[in-house]
């Protein structure tokens, strides 16, 4: 690997460990990153003006990439097809009190297409041709082996079409089965609902640098004092990202060689800035961090730990090989909820009891008062009632 040997990227190759400052200083920032943070602002400034009470989430999706070139023919990739943060940010978006930032690795499942992947449900088999009637009273015609079984594809809408062309295109009608109406209009309808009120702004990402720089500056808009969205904002990192990376300063200008023979790379560990958004970025926000483990045994030690370390909220847990079936809900208090879809309705009932008010003294600020049949861990967890009780239903759906 080539290592640059300017005396200004000496930080960036010492092998200790690196802290979320030292990360941001030695490591470049995406080119879009100041157009990216404007156009956040202006969405979070739009919704605190048009509605006071409007509360708003940011989710994180989707795998992140570590390159190993800077001209990158290979990376390494944690998987994630972001299904669990699309479903959610439809969670959250249904219960009308949130609007969503949605910052996804790019080209993984979004809220409302994921319904349709390519892979699963793929869209083009759910449309049907209707035949012009010519072709229905006739035979259908299959071209001899010397001519192309159809013409070239475009992906772009025609222009210009000949008189043949227009007449051949409008004698063609394109259905969908009735059978997949109902729900391709329900989505459809809310896709275009949310849009229509501004309630979802997305945001792509394709590696760890990327994520890290975006996840930085979204957090620091939600918790700017002038902005003044304090409390009602919250964090939900859902997204799938590397423990380790290699700095821009180690990596290989061009591809990687095979003829050498075997690899060798030697990977730094990516700084853990969870402790930077709950103390600094977002200081005043509900934060909800995710651990996912394949050994059963480290899950609940390991998010109890996360949240001594890391002094968030939050930690939805669980084991991979169950983790669309079933979570753990542990919290400051160290309080474990097992959800499971058998329980579903319980937890709907005890979402009913669940009851905080927020007031506003001059003198003293914010005033947290709690229904006095409530414990501190209930009252937590109402915080995030509706998008915990629907994440759990799409997680499971």
């Amino acid at each position: 690997m080539e290592e640059a040997s300017s005396s200004s990227d000496a930080a960036a190759n010492n092998p200790s460990k690196f802290s979320s400052e030292r990360y941001f200083e030695t490591q470049s920032a995406p080119n879009n990153l100041d157009e990216e943070v404007e156009r956040v602002r202006e969405f979070v400034k739009f919704h605190v003006q048009s509605n006071p009470t409007k509360r708003i989430v940011l989710i994180t999706s989707g795998g992140t990439t570590v390159p190993l070139e800077h001209n990158v023919v290979r990376f390494l990739d944690n998987f994630s097809a972001g299904t669990r943060g699309a479903a959610s940010a439809e969670a959250f978006l249904r219960t009308n009190e949130y609007a969503v930032i949605f910052l996804h690795r790019s080209h993984s499942l979004e809220p409302f297409s994921r319904h349709y992947p390519h892979s699963t449900n793929p869209f083009l088999d759910l449309l049907a041709i209707q035949p012009s009637q010519q072709e229905s009273s006739s035979s259908e015609h299959v071209p001899s082996t010397d001519q192309p079984l159809f013409p070239v594809l475009s992906p772009h809408p025609v222009q210009r079409q000949s008189d043949d062309q227009a007449h051949h295109v409008d004698q063609h009608q394109i259905s969908i089965p009735i059978q997949h109406r109902p729900a391709m209009l329900s989505i459809l309808k809310a896709h275009h609902l949310v849009h229509q009120l501004n309630l979802l702004h997305t945001i792509s990402f394709v590696t760890v640098n990327e994520y890290l720089y975006l996840l930085r500056a979204v957090a620091k808009v939600l918790g700017e004092p002038s902005l003044g969205l304090g409390r009602r904002a919250m964090l939900y990192l859902a997204a799938a990202v590397s423990d380790f990376f290699i700095p821009q300063q180690k990596l290989s200008e061009h591809k990687i060689q095979s003829g050498k023979g075997s690899l060798v790379i030697e990977m730094d560990a990516v700084p853990k800035v969870l402790k930077d958004v709950t103390n600094e970025w977002s200081d005043q926000a509900f934060i909800v961090s995710f651990k996912l483990e394949t050994d059963s045994s480290l899950l609940i030690p390991k998010a109890k730990a996360a949240l001594t370390r890391y002094g968030h909220h939050l930690v939805i847990a669980n084991e991979l090989h169950t983790r669309k079936t079933s979570v753990l809900l542990i919290d400051r208090e160290g309080q474990i909820e097992p959800i499971k879809m058998t329980i579903l309705l319980v937890i709907m009932r005890l979402r009913n009891r669940w009851y905080i008010v927020w007031s506003i003294d001059i003198s003293i600020g914010f005033v947290l008062l709690l229904h006095p049949l409530l414990d501190p861990p209930l009252v937590q967890l109402h915080l995030i009632s509706h998008s915990l009780l629907t994440f759990i239903i799409s997680v499971v759906t």
